[in-house]
């Protein structure tokens, strides 16, 4: 009851802003750098968040290392009564031995044992971060916040189906959860069911047990089977049995090779109506479906977001054991977003697991440089430090995962500009008037995939957009588009600064981020950050549509603007700077095609919950902004009627 009460509390507090919105008043809500520590409602340093401490490491009562209850305990209990030693597992160790004793659904740290290949490339991928992302958790617990939790397990059940499956709460931190859990869309996740689901929203029934059951896949068993008939005894399918642990079998699924496999997830419709995502839906109408060509012929090729064939070679590797060569499936699956969190915590990493628990990561300080020569030989003898990085050589321990940890951030920032670069184009920039009285120009959008429209998936939230800049000869700045503000946000009509009147909306933005429409209570609609209605009700709700969505393929109570791009298709953006004088020329033209995770207005709707892993609202939106990439940069000079362009 305590749970209920204290989000109905956020619920009620969140409502009140957009009531203020709607009518026009409680601008001192919205003053100020509102995404600023200081003016932040996260939690305090007493971790006190809604009363309840939900998110922060503390609140974990009767968990060691964010073990559910009772586990870390009965893996201890197992180690001791086979070892007479006194000595004690610590809390890593036991994280770490966690991860391979889980009888319902193995880790992929077990897959990766046999997969090392296929392990190292999930475990920096957008599904190996479903679970982990702070702004997913912040969004899911702000969307039950505003609904009395009848929004349940809907975002979580498709980024962390083994948490759900072990019934583990939609609201605690990650610090809490089960490593398998925290794994999000891991190995199992794909592997161990064998139903053709279709779409239904992440809603799909892992089958159960340890290593030696069964998986699935496009192949059907006999490798796996020579395999093990070949090892002389040393592997076994049997739990019972000594010799390594193999799963012993694959059951042929074909579907799995499908682009309807991939719809489980990404056709995301809500259960009153409301179609949040389209990707596969789009999909089944472009031109590459009508073609043949599968989700996975783009996204699990050699090339990220095209065409490509696939690797050719082993998929497995047991000891010194290679199994025979066949297509390889690349398991990165790269997109548009990227990690906000501490390296220690993320990519997955085996080492970082046995070197400290989530909780210590955190107090781990990249940014100063613990571990380095230069920090290590200059810091004073009365510094600080955490107990469990007092000592130096534990230091330059986690430094070297670390230093692991961001190349292979920088890896995967590279496939995501790599995927993008495949979805996007931009035209050099066309002048169309260079005179006395005004200077015009022209560019190009375009959608350069034919398998479905760009942005894809959550494309109301992905920001892709045209920054334009125009500077004389002594290189002053004339004219801007495509800037953003001091918290990181597009001067749209969603940035508080445009909304407080501290600077003016950029009516010549080029931005092909969707836009979530609500009905008013009175009638009339707007433009809104998260797609919930205000509510008058005391005790809101998402309620079933009233009426059939067949016809118009949405809710009367809100919809989706688009603004995206459909296959193959392109857009034109225009613009006109006057005012200028041919004795301040030439003037430089400046366009780049920029792309982001999220708008920065994203963090400040669902702030109200905190961010996982203690993060603040400012550390979240530093993070966004410092992840945004320019996919393309031309420039341009005219004078006097002439141009010349360069890229």
């Amino acid at each position: 009851m305590r749970r209920i009460v204290l989000y109905l509390t956020a619920g009620l507090a969140l409502a009140l802003v957009a009531h203020a919105e709607e009518f026009g008043v409680g601008d001192a809500l919205l003053d100020g750098d509102l995404l600023s520590v200081d003016t932040a409602p996260v939690p305090n340093d007493s971790g006190d968040l809604l009363g309840g401490d939900l998110l922060s490491p503390e609140s974990a009562a009767g968990t060691e290392d964010g073990l559910p209850a009772g586990e870390v305990t009965d893996v201890q209990a197992k180690i001791e009564a086979e070892d007479d030693s006194p000595v004690k597992l610590d809390e890593a160790a036991a994280a770490h031995l966690a991860l391979f004793s889980e009888d319902r659904y193995p880790s992929a740290y077990t897959c990766g044992s046999c997969h090392p290949k296929q392990f190292d490339q999930w475990s920096v991928s957008q599904h190996a971060y479903a679970q982990i992302s702070p702004v997913y958790m912040a969004m899911q617990n702000t969307i039950n916040a505003m609904t009395s939790n009848t929004n349940g397990d809907f975002c979580i059940r498709c980024h962390n189906q083994i948490g759900m499956n072990k019934e583990e709460s939609t609201y605690i931190s990650n610090l809490e959860r089960h490593p398998a859990s925290r794994e999000g869309i891991t190995c199992v996740v794909c592997h161990r069911f064998d139903q053709e689901y279709g779409k239904v929203s992440g809603r799909v029934a892992l089958i159960e047990g340890d290593l030696t059951q069964p998986v699935y896949g496009p192949t059907d068993g006999a490798v796996v089977k020579a395999v093990i008939e070949g090892s002389g005894g040393t592997l076994t399918m049997d739990a019972d049995k000594s010799g390594r642990k193999i799963h012993g079998d694959v059951g042929h699924f074909p579907f799995i090779g499908t682009s309807g496999f991939c719809a489980v997830c990404h056709d995301v419709n809500l259960f009153n109506g409301f179609r949040l995502e389209e990707a596969f839906s789009d999909y089944k109408r472009s031109p590459a479906s009508a073609a043949g060509t599968s989700c996975q012929d783009c996204h699990m090729g050699r090339i990220q977001g095209k065409v490509s064939g696939y690797e050719y070679g082993s998929a497995a590797s047991i000891g010194s054991k290679h199994t025979p060569d066949r297509k390889l499936t690349n398991h990165f699956f790269a997109g548009p977003d990227y990690s906000l969190v501490h390296p220690g915590i993320f990519p997955h990493n085996i080492e970082a697991v046995k070197m400290a628990t989530l909780a210590d990561w955190l107090t781990f300080d990249v940014e100063e440089g613990w571990g380095t020569d230069e920090f290590e030989d200059s810091v004073s003898d009365d510094y600080e430090f955490p107990k469990r990085w007092q000592a130096i050589d534990d230091r330059y321990d986690a430094r070297a995962i670390i230093d692991s940890q961001l190349k292979r951030l920088a890896w995967a920032e590279e496939k995501r500009f790599e995927v993008l670069r495949n979805g996007y184009g931009l035209s050099e920039t066309r002048v169309t008037r260079d005179d006395s009285k005004s200077l015009r120009f022209e560019l190009d959008v375009m959608n350069k995939t034919d398998g479905h429209s760009v942005p894809t998936g959550f494309d109301a939230e992905r920001v892709v957009w045209v920054e334009v800049t125009v500077t004389d000869a002594a290189g002053n700045v004339v004219y801007v588009s495509g800037d953003l503000d001091p918290n990181g946000d597009l001067r749209d009509s969603h940035s508080l600064y445009v909304h407080n009147g501290d600077l003016p909306l950029d009516k010549d933005l080029f931005s092909l981020q969707s836009k979530f429409i609500t009905r008013n209570v009175r009638g009339g609609e707007r433009e809104q950050v998260l797609a919930v209605n205000f509510s008058v009700s005391a005790l809101p709700f998402i309620r079933p549509s009233t009426n059939s969505t067949i016809l118009t393929g949405q809710p009367g109570g809100a919809r989706k603007h688009r603004y995206g791009l459909p296959p193959l298709a392109k857009r034109t953006g225009s613009y006109t700077v006057k005012g200028l004088s041919s004795a301040n020329g030439p003037y430089e033209i400046t366009t780049r095609l920029k792309t982001g995770m999220i708008p920065i207005n994203l963090i400040f709707a669902i702030q109200g919950v905190g961010f996982d892993y203690s993060m603040s609202p400012r550390d979240i939106a530093d993070g966004v902004v410092k992840g945004h990439q320019v996919l393309y940069e031309y420039k341009v000079k005219v004078d006097g009627g002439t141009s010349v362009s360069a890229r």
